[in-house]
């Protein structure tokens, strides 16, 4: 097979526990987002427009939905040409057993032969759950230019939310990593990972395989693989991000993210609109607004039918919302039923529900800022106890 300059691997298997009862029964890149696209389809675009032609999806956890979705690749462009779209769920060993990903280094390292058989020059290494647009090209061209062993996407983020995440600080000048803390509980600086990664496969390789002689080890490029380089000196540097960014993996940044579509400096989509997002297509009729429908601020997508308010929300495809319904500051995923005179605020309703008549959904608690309704469920009034369960 022809030797390659670089090809990417997505990890893509994570259970996603922060997104509560979003990822009940689908993995997180699969969870709708923006009213018609999937978490992933933010990743895949960007490697079709960065011309990443070869790509190895690592799927575990309830892959099923995931899989179907993404098929051959073909809503991508990645049946065209280079080696395509590869999934790659855990396997069966010749000893019996099948080999569950116990880390994000480890499932890489269970496709060793797989990235072996492109012999890749360097390894691109993405998440699926994170909202962006990025031409991976261009962190490739800084990576090859400083010859370095790892190159690591960074982005500010704000101050209080740095202990999320895997924190950097670099060298501004030669942008050369100087050090590394992963989800530090006092950060020394707000310069987050982004989850991207670029190797020289011949030394992560060198890496990984070490990582899994160790007695204890979380198997984890954060926690285990990045440190090990940083500790043996590794020629490292940082490649910054300065566009919009957004880890989704938790309800509440999946929410803001949601609604940042609402605002037109945020709003992805409006910034560099040739670098196209591509999806699935759902094939639905165009939207309906009844006489009775008022929508202000919102974003509403194909197939939906409204006779009530909306205002500051987002609707994927196929919901409907009945009469004298309102909905404020809220994300409804698809094809969810909102029946009369329901009131919805500060909320995500899961895909495929229903909110019986009246019913009022928002947050029980002064404290709290958002209620989350999972996917196909029922929320009906419980007249003994005068509040809203499903």
């Amino acid at each position: 097979m022809k030797k390659q300059l670089c090809i990417a691997l997505l990890l893509a298997g994570g259970k996603g526990k922060r997104l509560s009862k979003l990822t009940k029964n689908v993995v997180k890149p699969a969870v709708p987002f923006g009213g018609k696209y999937r978490i992933i389809d933010f990743t895949l675009s960007n490697c079709r427009n960065s011309n990443i032609d070869t790509i190895g999806i690592l799927t575990q956890y309830k892959p099923h939905l995931l899989h179907s979705y993404l098929g051959n690749g073909r809503h991508w462009n990645l049946d065209a040409g280079g080696g395509g779209l590869t999934l790659l769920p855990p396997y069966q060993s010749d000893e019996g057993d099948v080999k569950w990903y116990e880390g994000t280094s480890h499932a890489v390292f269970q496709n060793i032969d797989f990235v072996d058989q492109y012999r890749p020059e360097h390894v691109l290494i993405l998440s699926g759950d994170h909202i962006y647009k990025m031409d991976y090209r261009m962190m490739l061209k800084q990576h090859i230019q400083t010859n370095a062993d790892a190159t690591v996407s960074v982005v500010g983020v704000p101050w209080e939310d740095a202990n999320r995440f895997g924190i950097m600080k670099l060298d501004h000048k030669t942008r050369r990593i100087t050090d590394f803390e992963e989800k530090p509980s006092k950060p020394l600086s707000n310069l987050a990972s982004m989850g991207v990664y670029i190797f020289k496969w011949s030394m992560l390789k060198q890496y990984i395989v070490a990582e899994e002689q160790k007695k204890f080890t979380s198997r984890d490029f954060g926690k285990n693989i990045i440190p090990s380089m940083m500790n043996d000196k590794a020629n490292m540097y940082g490649y910054y991000f300065t566009k919009y960014w957004r880890d989704v993996g938790t309800v509440e940044s999946y929410w803001e993210a949601n609604l940042d579509l609402l605002n037109k400096k945020k709003n992805i989509f409006m910034q560099n609109p040739d670098w196209n997002i591509y999806t699935a297509h759902n094939n639905e009729p165009p939207v309906y607004l009844d006489s009775s429908a008022k929508i202000h601020h919102s974003i509403v997508n194909e197939g939906c039918e409204i006779y009530g308010e909306i205002n500051n929300s987002v609707l994927f495809n196929g919901v409907k919302v009945g009469t004298g319904a309102i909905i404020k500051n809220s994300v409804i995923l698809p094809h969810t039923v909102v029946k009369d005179n329901a009131y919805i605020e500060n909320a995500v309703i899961g895909s495929d529900s229903l909110i019986q008549y009246g019913i009022t959904i928002q947050p029980k608690q002064p404290t709290e800022h958002l209620y989350v309704v999972g996917n196909n469920q029922v929320v009906e009034y419980d007249v003994a106890r005068r509040k809203a369960i499903g």
